[in-house]
């Protein structure tokens, strides 16, 4: 099988990593699996009776500018959806053979100011000059400590299935400040685009929703945008979900953006937007909470014990698998 830039599809994730994880420990709570954005470990010891460590890692691969705030972002915001805000972070930071002094100095000093920023401790990790990489690799890794969580295979039948902020929101950021694919935006749409950037963070929604006690799982949108994001939370949660396309909010930029490079909004990477399942007659309260935290949200569909469907166009599309992230495509053309 021929693999593709981007995350690994689900069947090869399943074939070689998910049973593949080293020496079992009773003290592992939650195993790797497709869809779910973190690890639970159960803390020993008197003291740490009850308590959970959640840990998720994740790398910055694609980008240059803002490659430290991203890294830092990123695996935050995995960590925020067990309802948890994140407290540490190790990193791993991999820069070309001709970086210099200030290179490092740059990466460094933007990933401190993010990390404050999100009152994060970065406790350690390393650095290096690699040879053979034409941008920076940047790989994190967030902790936070715990008394609960959820994942998002904690879905129920029936739950309301409610999306924060707007579809695409990294993609949109991404495409629209990138002079390779923005050639055909006006500067106001370019403008706004860059701003999309302010928007990635889901800790405080998410921590917020979590707090109002009626959520059942939590998933952000990452690589595969809102419809791969839908079918990891469907498949993490072993249920099916109903959802209509006309319920999902997409910003006029986003619907601009997309159009000029001929990309899929709903399949277009979305970092910034969280899924939240809550039971049903709930949504109030989430919808509240999510406010509260400065956030936008609106209820897009509802668990079943089917397939996903997606509404859309006057017809019925069975998601079967998590779509390539149009980002991608962009980066090199199918032909």
């Amino acid at each position: 099988m021929r693999l593709s830039l981007g995350k690994l599809p689900p069947e090869v994730m399943k074939r070689y990593l998910f049973e593949m994880t080293g020496a079992r420990s009773a003290k592992v709570v939650v195993e790797p699996s497709l869809g779910l954005d973190f690890g639970v470990v159960r803390l020993g010891g008197a003291r740490m009776k009850g308590r959970f460590l959640i840990v998720s890692s994740d790398p910055i691969t694609g980008v240059v500018e803002k490659a430290g705030w991203y890294a830092v972002n990123v695996s935050a915001n995995d960590v925020a959806t067990s309802g948890n805000r994140p407290e540490f972070m190790q990193s791993i930071i991999l820069m070309p053979e001709d970086a210099s002094e200030r290179d490092v100095r740059d990466l460094s000093s933007e990933m401190h100011r993010t990390a404050t920023g999100l009152e994060i401790a970065i406790v350690g990790g390393h650095t290096e000059l690699t040879p053979g990489l034409r941008r920076p690799i940047v790989v994190t890794t967030a902790f936070a400590t715990a008394d609960s969580y959820v994942t998002a295979a904690g879905a129920r039948e029936g739950d309301a299935l409610l999306m924060t902020k707007t579809a695409g929101v990294e993609g949109t950021a991404i495409i629209g400040t990138d002079t390779r694919f923005n050639r055909k935006l006006d500067k106001k749409t370019i403008a706004a685009a860059g701003r999309y950037f302010e928007r990635f963070s889901v800790v405080e929604e998410a921590v917020g929703a979590y707090q109002a006690g009626v959520v059942h799982a939590m998933h952000d949108c990452t690589e595969g945008g809102v419809l791969g994001a839908l079918y990891e939370m469907a498949t993490a949660s072993g249920l099916g979900l109903r959802v209509a396309e006309r319920d999902i909010p997409i910003s006029k930029e986003t619907r601009t953006i997309c159009a000029a490079v001929g990309v899929d909004p709903l399949k277009l990477i979305s970092s910034g937007t969280l899924l939240i399942a809550a039971g049903r007659g709930d949504e109030g309260r989430v919808l509240e909470a999510v406010t509260s935290a400065g956030s936008s949200a609106a209820v897009i569909g509802r668990f079943t014990g089917e397939r996903v469907v997606l509404a859309r166009g006057g017809s019925e599309q069975v998601v079967r698998t998590a779509p390539r992230d149009e980002i991608w495509r962009l980066h090199r053309p199918e032909r």
